[in-house]
């Protein structure tokens, strides 16, 4: 049966999305003035097809697929033109990010090089400054006007319907699911799924149907020169990134704009917000740094005027990534908005991988990083979105640093123990939207560290954090973790069905798995500990809360009642050597019949606890899960028995030297326990989801393979470098660190093998990984580096 379908903007992304799905479903599209009045008209209209990941890469490539295909179907020009670009860099550090995303281009198919100063041709520009650029060929203009009449010409021959001058109200929600839309004259449209992609305006709707969306409309701006002869046709789009701004040819003029640092606020829903094809008054204050940097770089300008400033609303989230998706709390509810100023650049690909997800209800890669579902709703209260402005906007074109933390709108979320581990000497950073200590100062020279895109600085104190588990005992602050309770009939047969693992164990037993989706991809990485006969508890990474609760639910039958018990309990790591003569002498318990993978309640420093002996760091160890109000008193008593504390970098330093994956970077929902060496998992003997992908996996044999390298020329490893082999890539990295114990370089990577090959004949192989412009030769490894055995984690 054909769904019908709602999509709430007329936009670019509204359009593209509906000119992808209205040959397979009954699209109308609603907007609340003109197709285009709201933010489209005015963008720059810039195609970049290269970003800083594979699958934002792979997203953005799609449009100088799709745009002249589109010209040529519907017979309207979208002025789509390649101009070729180059990113400009003034500062050193730049150019290593630069090296990174080159590569990573180059992968793809594009044709992107690093050139020297000198080799940045463009007639009429001063070099001065500069260190170096990122040429790339396959940038472009498009003129957002023509390619939305152009979507929405291929949209309506394929059935959709446009809808002009109606204004949404509200969205109808009943029992968890979007039922369709009211709009201001009362009348209602019901449709089976709804699509939110009203660029700034879409937050309100949001608000008032309980959906989080962490978006902020801004003033936003650019100016046109008066027509300058003699320029390059076409004029190459140029990013000055460490001042900020852009330039990109117009029919013989310049168009200059930049992201601002501390963004003008604009509320989309005040007395301005109604109006279509809104422009705001000049701000010459605000735009000034950016029109002198233009200056400097094309000194022609100075004798040149100015046609046109233009001050339009233009929509950025907290954390400057896309909101894309189905809502994790609203079923049939779908979002594309905060397009962070790139949105008619993206509606190509944004619109084709939403339409799939909306016609086959998943989606049809791996969106994490664009994902709706990451959003904490803390991140979407209006005035953490406001704060958040005075950097979001600027970090598009910011220094990427290695492990940067923001600076506005912190302390969101905060462990009940974040003053004890202040006093303890953390400098925090934020791990999925949670402040953490990433490493503990004992010194004032510890305090603050500058960043690097080398060696790192804090590495000697995390060096120093995890020795102390060769004979003591270290503090992890694992609170964080996403904790779900599982209770009810229906509670064994959903874990049954999602699980990979035999979940029907004693009580008391943590097994590790993963839950998979239809294709065997690893939709969560995941302990579950069974409490009781109908009772388990789930506890998953921090970052995936909103995704973890929203899978379990849409899978879930009315004899299984989910909890989200995550702020109910502070969780302590006790890890290392002398964790189990720490907890003896704080417990009148049994520390030392205490198999490893089980759970127990138990009573330390006179509080109550439950204890599960896993360790994420590859030692003894233990995992207190411990009611709020103890906590405090709890942390205490290990902190006086000698237990230290180990931070979030220390942390990751152990888990990659164990080979111990995470979600996120490592697993994902298109890669397979068998892919990720994660088959020790599964129980071939039941029926889960996934089983049958993965039995043919099984069956065909593999043709790619996660593999642990250590690189002894010990480059800084991120994640996303190129694996070489006799001159050809064969496979990217997915995370790397630097062992904190071991003193080694580690990267997981996923590699291209041959038929039936084998893990052995994969480690004789020869490889490189590419870092920074660089191929540093990379030895394969059969086995993790720390305690291969795993003797220590299972004394």
């Amino acid at each position: 049966m054909t769904k019908s379908v709602l999509i709430i903007g007329g936009g670019a992304i509204g359009l593209g999305l509906a000119y992808h799905l209205a040959d397979r479903a009954r699209v109308t599209v609603l907007d609340c003035n003109q197709l285009t009045s709201g933010t489209s008209w005015h963008a720059a209209g810039i195609v970049g097809p290269l970003r800083a990941t594979p699958n934002m890469t792979r997203l953005a490539m799609y449009a100088g697929e799709l745009f002249p295909k589109l010209e040529e179907e519907t017979g309207l020009s979208t002025g789509y033109r390649q101009t070729g670009g180059y990113w400009l860099a003034r500062d050193a550090a730049r150019m290593d990010e630069l090296h990174r995303i080159c590569a990573l281009g180059r992968h793809f198919g594009l044709t992107p090089s690093i050139v020297s100063p000198d080799g940045v041709d463009v007639p009429g520009l001063d070099p001065a400054g500069l260190v170096g650029a990122l040429r790339v060929e396959e940038d472009a203009n498009v003129n957002p006007v023509d390619l939305c009449m152009a979507y929405a010409k291929g949209a309506r021959a394929k059935g959709a319907e446009i809808r002009e001058g109606l204004r949404v109200e509200r969205l109808l929600v009943e029992q968890g699911r979007c039922k369709g839309v009211a709009l201001a004259d009362g009348t209602e449209i019901l449709a089976d799924q709804v699509a939110l992609c009203a660029g700034a305006w879409s937050k309100g709707l949001a608000d008032a149907a309980g959906v989080a969306l962490p978006l902020q409309a801004v003033e936003h701006m650019y100016v046109v020169t008066e027509s300058m002869p003699g320029l390059p046709a076409p004029y190459p789009v140029l990013r000055d990134l460490d001042r900020g701004f852009y330039v990109k040819g117009d029919a013989g003029k310049l168009v200059i704009g930049g992201f601002e640092p501390d963004a003008k606020v604009w509320n989309a829903f005040g007395p301005e917000g109604d109006r279509p094809f809104l422009e705001m008054p000049e701000d010459w204050d605000q735009f000034m740094p950016f029109m002198e940097g233009a200056l400097q770089l094309i000194p022609a300008l100075a004798d040149t005027g100015i046609q046109h400033f233009m001050n339009g609303p233009e929509s950025f989230t907290n954390d400057t990534r896309p909101l894309v998706g189905q809502v994790p709390n609203v079923d049939g509810l779908f979002v594309a908005a905060g397009m962070n100023s790139v949105g008619v650049m993206s509606s190509a690909g944004i619109g084709r991988v939403l339409a799939d997800w909306m016609h086959d209800e998943q989606p049809p890669m791996d969106l994490w990083e664009v994902d709706v579902a990451r959003v904490d709703p803390l991140t979407a209260a209006a005035d953490h979105v406001e704060t958040r402005m005075q950097e979001a906007v600027s970090d598009a074109f910011a220094l990427h640093w290695p492990f940067k933390q923001p600076k506005a709108g912190r302390g969101l979320r905060k462990s009940v123990l974040h003053d004890h581990w202040a006093a303890a000497g953390a400098q925090f950073g934020l791990t999925a939207g949670w402040e953490r200590g990433l490493w503990y100062a004992q010194c004032d020279a510890e305090r603050n560290l500058p960043y690097s895109t080398g060696d790192q600085p804090w590495y000697q104190v995390a060096q120093r954090e995890a020795a102390a588990m060769q004979t003591g005992c270290a503090l992890i602050d694992l609170t964080p973790f996403t904790k779900i309770d599982v209770t009810g009939p229906g509670a064994l047969p959903l874990l049954h069905h999602l699980a990979a693992a035999n979940v029907d164990v004693d009580l008391g037993r943590a097994v590790y798995t993963p839950l998979l989706n239809d294709r065997g991809g690893i939709e969560a990485d995941v302990t579950i500990t069974r409490l009781g006969a109908d009772q388990f508890r789930i506890t998953s990474g921090a970052a995936t809360r909103q995704k973890d609760m929203a899978w379990l639910r849409r899978h879930a039958g009315n004899q299984v009642s989910l909890k989200d018990v995550t702020e109910d309990e502070a969780v302590i790591g006790v890890m290392g050597a002398g964790a189990r003569a720490v907890l003896q002498g704080l417990s009148s318990d049994d520390w030392q019949n205490f198999p490893f993978s089980t759970a127990r309640n138990v009573t330390v420093a006179q509080r109550p606890a439950r204890a599960t002996r896993v360790s994420f760091v590859g030692e003894l160890g233990w995992e207190l899960n411990i009611a709020s109000r103890f906590a405090g008193p709890v942390f205490d008593a290990l902190k006086s028995a000698g237990a230290t504390p180990l931070g979030h970098f220390a942390l990751d330093g152990c888990r990659i030297e164990k080979g111990f994956k995470h979600w996120g970077h490592d697993l994902g929902p298109d890669i397979t326990p068998l892919e990720a060496g994660l088959g020790f998992t599964i129980d071939w003997s039941q029926d889960f989801k996934g089983k049958a992908a993965m039995t043919a996996q099984r069956e065909t044999g593999l043709t790619r393979r996660m593999v642990l390298f250590t690189l002894p020329s010990h480059p800084l490893v991120l994640h996303d470098e190129p694996i070489w082999e006799n001159g050809r890539v064969v496979g990217l990295t997915t995370s790397g660190a630097r062992g904190a114990r071991t003193n080694m370089t580690l990267a997981l990577g996923v590699i291209d093998i041959a038929p039936g090959e084998t893990l052995t004949a994969t480690t004789e192989r020869n490889f490189e990984i590419e870092i920074a412009g660089t191929r540093h030769a990379a030895t394969a490894l059969k086995r993790p580096p720390f305690d291969p055995s795993s003797e220590r984690m299972k004394a």
